[in-house]
């Protein structure tokens, strides 16, 4: 029963409810005499809801050099070579949000990173005990402090990111590993 009335939610507010707003928009100034008017702001309202659809359906196309090095910098890494993106992927469902792309970089950049995360305060070597900042009992999930940990695994260096965002919203979790081996970083937001 619950799932018939969270599928009514879902239709009667991103089908409806636009399509609510579209005629309120073309038959209250045509009620007012304003007809002309009534069909430019009704097409310019369908022009936004269809920037809408397409932004989200090709957002993995997009998604640009600028936009990793943004979120890359965000984490207080700065690439300084030229990097290629190998993949990008990401998935939205109401109040998840998931993305994650690999990037192929430069040996001098992941050497820089490397040197960056193991220089960096409370580093962790490999073996030594980490937080498990998405773990949904800890105490801090949702009130707190940014938490910031740096460690390593067998085959990669880690930097992570964690942000509670207030009761009752998912906090930010991000995740930026460079392998040991090879030229590549890979960043995951939940």
């Amino acid at each position: 029963m619950a799932g018939f009335l969270y599928i009514g939610f879902f239709v009667l507010g991103f089908i409806g409810l636009p399509i609510g707003l579209g005629l309120l928009f073309y038959f209250v100034p045509k009620k007012l005499g304003y007809p002309k008017t009534g069909k430019f702001l009704t097409i310019i309202f369908g022009l936004f809801i269809l920037t809408i659809i397409l932004m989200a359906v090709f957002e993995e196309q997009l998604f640009t050099k600028n936009d990793a090095r943004k979120l890359i910098e965000e984490q207080k890494f700065k690439l300084t070579d030229e990097f290629d993106i190998e993949n990008y992927k990401s998935a939205s469902l109401l109040e998840d949000y998931y993305h994650t792309f690999t990037l192929t970089i430069s040996e001098k950049d992941r050497l820089k990173l490397i040197q960056q995360i193991k220089h960096s305060e409370g580093y962790k070597k490999l073996g030594q005990p980490t937080t498990d900042f998405i773990d949904y009992r800890i105490k801090y999930r949702y009130i707190g402090q940014e938490k910031t940990q740096d460690y390593e695994t067998e085959n990669e260096y880690v930097r992570e990111f964690f942000k509670p965002n207030g009761q009752g919203y998912a906090p930010t979790f991000r995740r930026i590993s460079i392998d040991k081996k090879v030229n590549k970083l890979t960043f995951e937001e939940y």
